[in-house]
């Protein structure tokens, strides 16, 4: 588990911006890979990168927000390792000293938006995937595990990802003699651009490989096992780390956007579930028990005498998850009398009668319309 980011700078989690920022500075020049004797630099690499993805998440205040309430959770599920690092303020803190964009960029593959503006590409993390999945309410009521097919780039094994045929390998550029770029001179200016022959590469692939023909990706579909925990809703953006498309310094993310379909019996209002009940006149009128629908399975739900048509009733627990951990939602059950189409002969009798005994006029209206005012 990753460790509070509090506890990873050394500060209260009431710290206001200018000590996050002032300790974190202390903390990013003690542990500087650059400022390590060799045998102490790997620790200092990882240390260097902790305390950095602290800082990007709690120096800024929407993320910091995030994360006061949904811990790292909340965070891993909402941006993405650019978004960490995108905004944070590292200039300020370091100045223009030499090396920061190369350390960020190694550590972090590019992460922070960092480039070096010249010599060969750099090192980039693959694109981010965005896929659709509907489940059923009931799905997303208990949560469950899904295969999704995800269409994606993936490195070329035939040539493990060089783009060159088997056997061969790329050859240094000639144009720019493997630096990437070329300088152009005009009197007094210089000016540096990406090589047009290896387009920043600084190799040249002579002979591509016959299956990615020198791209060192193929397209593939791969089945991915998710986890769609209980409570998700439409607007539920959910990061499967890792399996989005491949770059040199490591794949993207995939991104699964959920849709719930609609269900024939329940309405979902946010946490909670709204059902409606024919219950007839009846039991209306006399109270008894019916049987009501949840998700969970059916539950037995008292009906009081005298229940007018309209009335809610709110079986506690039984509504959905709360994705965040605040607890489980309610189901209401609106009670909507059902009147009978079709009477038998002793139906009509009895209804005859009691139409007499409470003095209501059957004359004009249907039977049904005049039950369907007495009940009202």
């Amino acid at each position: 588990m990753k460790k509070d980011y509090y506890e990873i700078l050394g500060v209260a989690k009431t710290a206001d911006a200018p000590t996050i920022k002032k300790t974190y500075q202390s903390l990013a020049l003690k542990h500087h890979p650059d400022r390590v004797p060799e045998p102490e630099k790997k620790a200092a690499e990882e240390k260097f990168k902790e305390i950095t993805e602290a800082y990007g998440v709690l120096s800024d205040p929407q993320k910091r927000q995030m994360y006061d309430q949904h811990g790292h959770s909340g965070i891993d599920q909402t941006y993405t390792s650019e978004d960490i690092f995108r905004g944070a303020d590292f200039s300020s803190i370091f100045g223009n000293e030499s090396g920061l964009e190369d350390i960020l960029g190694n550590l972090f593959g590019n992460a922070g938006g960092f480039s070096q503006g010249g010599g060969r590409s750099r090192a980039r993390r693959g694109q981010d995937i965005q896929y659709e999945v509907e489940i059923t309410l009931e799905e997303a009521y208990t949560g469950i595990k899904k295969k999704v097919k995800v269409p994606r780039h993936e490195h070329c094994k035939t040539c493990d990802g060089s783009g060159a045929k088997p056997g061969s390998k790329p050859k240094t550029c000639a144009t720019c003699k493997g630096q990437g770029q070329v300088v152009a001179s005009n009197g007094f200016f210089r000016m540096a651009q990406t090589c047009p022959q290896c387009r920043g590469q600084g190799k040249i692939i002579a002979e591509f490989c016959p299956d990615c023909h020198g791209q060192g990706v193929v397209k593939v579909t791969r089945n991915i096992d998710v986890n769609i925990p209980a409570g998700v809703d439409n607007d539920t953006r959910l990061r499967v780390k890792g399996e989005g498309e491949v770059g040199s310094a490591g794949p993207g993310d995939l991104y699964l956007y959920i849709l719930v379909r609609r269900h024939s019996l329940f309405e979902r209002q946010g946490k909670d579930l709204q059902y409606e009940l024919p219950v007839n006149f009846a039991i209306a009128a006399l109270g008894g028990e019916v049987s009501v629908a949840t998700l969970s399975g059916d539950v037995s739900m008292k009906i009081p005498a005298g229940t007018q048509s309209g009335k809610n009733f709110r079986l506690k627990g039984k509504g959905m998850a709360d994705l965040h951990g605040g607890g489980v939602g309610d189901q209401y059950v609106k009670v909507m009398l059902s009147v009978p189409e079709h009477l038998t002969a002793d139906q009509r009798k009895l209804l005859e009668e009691f139409a007499r005994v409470s003095n209501i006029k059957l004359s004009g209206d249907s039977l049904a319309d005049k039950f369907k005012n007495a009940f009202k």
